[in-house]
């Protein structure tokens, strides 16, 4: 591990540490890592818009919305290349909410996830992307005899 000092001044070191307490860091090296770590993937998000991404998008929706459930379900169906997994919760009578974990390039991911919280009965869309380094297994061509044909 690589150890480096900085200075900042009184009122931003108190502010640090306020946030640092709200967090429940123990310290603030760790803190100071994970502010790094969200400010380096933000950059590279920005720099590589296509790059491969792991997502969660949450939404509620009203399940009583005529042929709305058809219509999720066809949307993640046209889109499986892009889907891992989905969670269903039902919160009261009408209304359920659902967790896609998505992967794959992060511009179909937000496509994908937009064209889905457009969808009339859909509230409360939420949309996390974490890009991710592909390593030389991810990159090289696939090799399965099943075909990924829209």
């Amino acid at each position: 591990m690589e150890r480096f000092t900085i200075s900042i001044d009184d009122e931003l070191a108190r502010d640090f540490d306020q946030w640092i307490a709200a967090h429940g860091y123990g310290n603030r090296s760790e803190a100071v890592r994970d502010v790094l770590r969200v400010h380096l993937a933000r950059v590279r998000e920005r720099q590589d818009a296509d790059g491969p991404c792991v997502a969660n998008l949450s939404y509620v929706y009203n399940h009583h919305e005529r042929e709305l459930s058809e219509r999720l379900a066809r949307l993640q169906h046209d889109h499986h290349a892009l889907h891992m997994a989905t969670t269903h919760v039902h919160l009261d009578h009408e209304q359920c909410i659902e967790t896609v974990m998505l992967r794959g390039p992060a511009s179909a991911v937000r496509r994908f996830a937009d064209i889905l919280m457009a969808e009339r009965g859909v509230h409360h869309g939420q949309l996390n992307v974490v890009m991710v380094r592909q390593t030389a297994q991810e990159t090289a061509p696939a090799r399965h005899s099943h075909s990924h044909d829209h």
